[in-house]
This record gives C-alpha cells, sequence and structure tokens, in this order.
C-alpha cells in the first residue's frame, strides 16, 4: 500500500469508530452504566473492534498463509490494511479516553496505545514485519470476550451463567492469545535478532516487556476477582 492509502485507511477507521460510538449513544442503555456513559460508550466501541480485526487477522493467515513463515517481509494488502485500520482505531481510542475518562484512571491504556501506534505505525510506513503485527493483533480474540465482560459489569450482570461462561472463556482465552501469543513473539525476535535492526528490535524488546507486565498484571485481576474472590464468597455462605 502507498502512504496515500494508509492515510485514507487510517483516516477512515478513526471516523468509522467515532460513528460507531455516536451510534452506540443512540441505542438503549443499561441504567446502571448511565453514569458512566461515556465509558460505556468506549467498550462498546471496542467491542466493535475486538470482533472486527479478531476475525480479520485469522483470514489473513488464512488467505495468506505464506506470512506465518516470513513476518519481516511477506504480507498481503489484506493485512497491512488491517495493520492500518487498527492503527485508526487505536488513535480515535486514545482520544476518546482522554476527553471521556480521568488520566489516573487511563493512563496505563493510553501508554500502551501510544507504543502501538508507533510499533504499527513503522511497520505500515516501512512495509516490513507487517505478519509481526498481524500476530499481535491475535490477542483481539481474547479482547472481544474481556470487552464484554466490562460490559455486563457496568450493566449489573456480574453473576449468573452467562457472565461465568464468558469468564471462563476470557481466561482461556487470554492465557492462549495473549499470553501465548506474546510469549512466542518474545521468543522469535529473539531467534530473529540477526535479522532486524537494533531500532527495531530495541522498540519491540521495549515494547513486549510493557506488554508482559501490564498483561501480567491483567490477569492476576481478572484471576482474583472472577474466580478466586468468587470462591472465596461462595465458602463463606456455607459456612
Amino acid at each position: 500500500m502507498e502512504l496515500s492509502s494508509v492515510i485514507l485507511t487510517t483516516g477512515s477507521s478513526v471516523v468509522f469508530f467515532r460513528l460507531i460510538n455516536a451510534g452506540v449513544s443512540k441505542l438503549p442503555m443499561p441504567e446502571s452504566a448511565c453514569r458512566n456513559a461515556g465509558k460505556w460508550r468506549n467498550i462498546s466501541t471496542s467491542f466493535v473492534h475486538s470482533f472486527i480485526t479478531a476475525i480479520w487477522a485469522v483470514l489473513c493467515f488464512f488467505l495468506h498463509p505464506q506470512m506465518a513463515e516470513d513476518l519481516i517481509e511477506t504480507h498481503s494488502v489484506f493485512s497491512h490494511a488491517l495493520v492500518s485500520f487498527s492503527i485508526g482505531y487505536f488513535i480515535y481510542d486514545f482520544f476518546d479516553m482522554v476527553a471521556s475518562q480521568k488520566l489516573s484512571q487511563s493512563w496505563e491504556l493510553l501508554f500502551h496505545h501510544l507504543v502501538v501506534i508507533t510499533c504499527f505505525g513503522l511497520s505500515v510506513l516501512s512495509c516490513r514485519y507487517v505478519g509481526f503485527a498481524v500476530v499481535a493483533l491475535l490477542v483481539e480474540i481474547n479482547s472481544v470476550f474481556l470487552h464484554l465482560r466490562q460490559m455486563l459489569r457496568m450493566a449489573n450482570i456480574a453473576e449468573g451463567t452467562l457472565y461465568r461462561v464468558n469468564s471462563i472463556i476470557n481466561l482461556g482465552t487470554y492465557v492462549v492469545f495473549r499470553i501465548n501469543t506474546l510469549a512466542w513473539m518474545t521468543r522469535w525476535l529473539v531467534l530473529n535478532r540477526d535479522k532486524v535492526p537494533l531500532v527495531a528490535y530495541t522498540l519491540g524488546s521495549v515494547g513486549m516487556a510493557i506488554m508482559t507486565v501490564m498483561n501480567i498484571v491483567l490477569f492476576c485481576r481478572l484471576l482474583r476477582s472472577d474466580f478466586l474472590k468468587s470462591s472465596k464468597t461462595k465458602k463463606e455462605k456455607e459456612m
């Protein structure tokens, strides 16, 4: 893709998610979520991005399997467009969080978005490491259930079969598509050190180190909130 196509795809993505956000505001909202309507719209929009990107990332490897063998140079227009599309989402989400959430509550995600925008931006502009970026986007498979969990909690549906099933799938996909994927990406970067320029290697290493810490912290929070706490509460009721 040429620079003009990258700018067009990314810009269109920003507009698309802004429209999704506006559309969500027109839909019925759970009464319990009304006190934080901005966050509800933000999470709902993020859910849409995760759903689209999860399917798109899997299709990238299904339709162009050669990319899995060479994550540096080999990629399709389809996969390049996915990374550009996601950059647009992260740009939109960055400014939406700045406008609707307190910095003390969102600084971790804002920092995450800056790292992702920088890494993905270098990838689409240089037309290298696109395959590596698509691998990173496989984490969005988990994000579908992660965002759904947040929406259920905001709607005061933090109990019952639906929430419990989602919690189990969320934790399972978290291990497979976040922790395992990140570990695989780190291993790939180390094994291909000689093929990666120092700047890209340093940026990738720093980015994944940050993601690793964030993912471990979030995993512990999910485990404590959805499983350890519920088990403790159940035991207390039985006593």
